[in-house]
């Protein structure tokens, strides 16, 4: 048996995608399990023993892990040709879109199931209820539930290589001179306006090093490497820099590493609830129900606001603060996340629970 899940973008989307996988692995132990991602999302599942081939589509979007390698109509015809040649018994279409839809269909897959959104409901074979009050991690189960697969477990696991763990030590070596043990923390957003602000970052990291010890980590993309020096020249002792000069799977080694992660609503929060790393996710225009973290160890602080969730439509729905936040993420004020980050600080470390790639 051939199965193919479709999934292209994000890399928090796509490790939400592991339970879904782990569940089908057991239900087809022998079948051929293909997955179609984007160019940088798979990089999350290296070392996944549930997946038997990354298939990458990479259409021209606005994020910045496009290349743009299937721009052409031409590109887009032979990639489905390739598709369709490896005779899919069965496609489960994870994403919403009608695109994604019709690509299932051009699979030839005889069974494709999936949810009806986007009136994409007739190029399908079982259709499935999205809920947009259910975390997107049961959503995905419930593609499986609707094709008869029974779900055993729904944890996320992420897989470490020991060459990786490794990195980890040698960047961290001497970060944590008190041994405490190291927090990270994560201010930025792929959309800045909807991030907690940076001075309370700022606030909080020195706060922990100074009454607790630990040493801090800082994460974040090349885009962030600006703003992140801005903070870094006010964070005293300095942290710990893995802004821009890490690649994916190195800030994964670093994460696993951590005995706690701050952070706003984003792929990295996703990665580290994957190791079961405690963290503390700041939520304000996103709704924490469908992405918020998922796992034992993870806690949103949010404000429960009329208008929240919200359409992200800055800022037309509401006022930005004096400092041009919204105000659901104004009101998370620095003394109630150093409370939640001390309270899991006093608490014995974490061993996190990773796989090896």
């Amino acid at each position: 048996m051939r199965l193919l899940v479709v999934r292209y973008r994000f890399i928090g989307d796509t490790i939400l995608t592991v339970p879904f996988l782990r569940n089908l692995r057991r239900a087809y132990p022998g079948a051929r399990i293909e997955m179609m991602v984007a160019p940088y999302s798979s990089e999350v599942l290296r070392g996944t023993p549930y997946v038997d081939e990354f298939l990458v589509y990479d259409p021209p979007t606005i994020h910045a892990d496009s290349q743009g390698r299937h721009a052409s109509l031409l590109s887009k015809i032979r990639f489905l040709a390739d598709l369709r040649r490896r005779r899919y018994d069965k496609a489960y279409v994870l994403k919403r879109s009608f695109s994604s839809a019709v690509i299932g269909f051009l699979t030839g897959a005889r069974e494709r199931i999936g949810f009806d959104t986007e009136g994409r409901g007739f190029l399908l074979t079982r259709r499935v209820p999205y809920r947009h009050d259910r975390h997107e991690v049961r959503n995905f189960l419930e593609v499986l539930m609707a094709d008869g697969v029974e779900i055993v477990d729904d944890h996320l696991e992420a897989w470490i290589s020991v060459e990786e763990r490794q990195f980890a030590d040698e960047f961290l070596a001497g970060g944590d001179p008190a041994g405490k043990g190291i927090v990270a923390i994560h201010p930025f957003s792929a959309n800045p306006v909807r991030a907690w602000h940076e001075d309370n970052f700022v606030a909080l990291a020195n706060t922990l090093q100074e009454r607790h010890g630990v040493g801090i980590l800082m994460l974040g993309g090349a885009r962030d490497r600006e703003l992140a020096a801005s903070m870094a020249g006010r964070i005293v002792p300095p942290p710990c820099m893995a802004v821009g000069n890490t690649t994916l799977r190195q800030s994964m080694a670093l994460l696993s590493r951590c005995r706690l992660l701050v952070c706003n609503d984003s792929g990295v929060m996703h990665l580290c609830a994957a190791f079961g790393v405690p963290l503390v996710a700041l939520f304000g225009p996103q709704s924490p129900v469908k992405f918020g973290p998922w796992g034992e160890n993870a806690e949103v602080i949010t404000k429960r606001f009329a208008c929240s969730p919200c359409q992200q439509r800055f800022f037309e729905e509401c006022q930005p603060s004096p400092r041009g936040k919204p105000y659901c993420m104004e009101e998370i004020t620095v003394d109630e996340v150093l409370e939640r980050a001390l309270c899991t600080l006093r608490r014995p470390p974490h061993e996190p629970h990773t796989g090896s790639g």
